[in-house]
């Protein structure tokens, strides 16, 4: 009867890990880049360095917000 309800707390627990291991996949899947997003990122990183970016101060104040 013991182990019977040893068992069952181990399937419980191994199916407890199962959902969460599924969740982990789910959110590593929808946290991965396009190769389109990672170009855009790329760009973005080169227009920083030229010096082509303004900061969102700058912004506000050209838009006279």
């Amino acid at each position: 009867m013991e182990q019977l309800m040893m068992q069952k707390q181990l399937f419980t627990k191994l199916d407890h890990m199962d959902k969460k291991i599924n969740h982990i996949l789910e959110y590593l899947e929808d946290s991965r880049l396009t190769a389109e997003e990672k170009q855009i990122l790329q760009e973005s990183y080169q227009h920083e360095k030229e010096g082509k970016l303004i900061s969102s101060k700058e912004l506000a104040k050209k838009l006279r917000l």
